[in-house]
């Protein structure tokens, strides 16, 4: 029996992860996927499975992928300063022209018309994580009494959730860079 063409599972993970995220899953197609995977239908199924599992795993893949901004929260030595590098670092990728404009997470949570439990739960676990790590650091802040004892940093970490996706749209519809950093500033050093 011969062997069909050898293919780069990661590379092609990463051009199905593309499609996905500039054109949604709604609107993507099987031959969108597999004209920018360099795929034959029967690989896509044999390693992926159908468009729906492949696009639980392009989102995987995605997250992934983004974990060092987390990095960057969870081993600040300064809260101000770890928000305020997170942010540049975000706003940052969201302007990236080499990547389609917003948060493939984000995009996924405002695109669906009605994802299905699995789908709601990735996402979901993805804003918690990351609300969750604006809430260590802001802790940790108010414990070195670098924030006010009186701030309730509940709030303020999903604040801060909110401004990330915040950004995530406005970087989607193309609103003025010089804007979205404004906007971060001035929450920054309103705590």
């Amino acid at each position: 029996m011969s062997r069909g063409k050898e293919f780069d599972k990661k590379e092609a993970l990463h051009q199905a992860m593309l499609v996905f995220w500039e054109k949604g899953y709604n609107v993507t197609n099987v031959p969108d996927l597999l004209q920018a995977m360099k795929l034959s239908r029967s690989s896509l199924y044999n390693t992926f499975g159908d468009k729906r599992a492949l696009y639980i795993c392009a989102l995987e893949y995605y997250k992934k992928n983004r974990f060092y901004k987390l990095d960057i929260l969870n081993h600040a030595s300064s809260a101000r300063e770890g928000i305020r590098q997170y942010f540049e670092q975000h706003i940052s990728s969201m302007y990236d022209t080499n990547c389609p404009k917003g948060c493939f997470v984000t995009n996924t949570a405002v695109t669906m018309e009605s994802p299905d439990e699995e789908l709601k739960q990735l996402i979901k676990s993805h804003f918690i994580n990351l609300e969750q790590s604006f809430y260590k650091l802001l802790e940790r802040g108010q414990q070195r009494g670098e924030i006010g004892k009186t701030i309730d940093i509940k709030v303020l970490a999903c604040l801060l959730l909110n401004l990330n996706h915040s950004i995530n749209i406005m970087a989607k519809v193309n609103i003025d860079k010089q804007k979205i950093e404004q906007m971060m500033n001035t929450v920054i050093s309103n705590f």
